[in-house]
């Protein structure tokens, strides 16, 4: 799935989410391999996105 290639290198994606929108907690970033949709969906709820805007975010970071 395409959601795969927008959590590679998530150390990193990570940091920079969370200084771009220090409202996400640790467990909103929690990043587990093969669970990558539920974080999509995490991220999209937490950030009041929709699936493409948050997609969007995912890719400039």
């Amino acid at each position: 799935m395409e959601n795969k290639n927008l959590f590679k290198n998530w150390p990193e994606r990570r940091k920079r989410l969370k200084r771009e929108y220090p409202d996400l907690t640790e467990e909103d970033l929690a990043y587990v391999a093969g669970q990558e949709d539920e974080l999509f969906g995490r991220l999209k709820q937490r950030l009041g996105t929709s699936r493409e805007e948050t997609r969007n975010i995912l890719r400039k970071i």
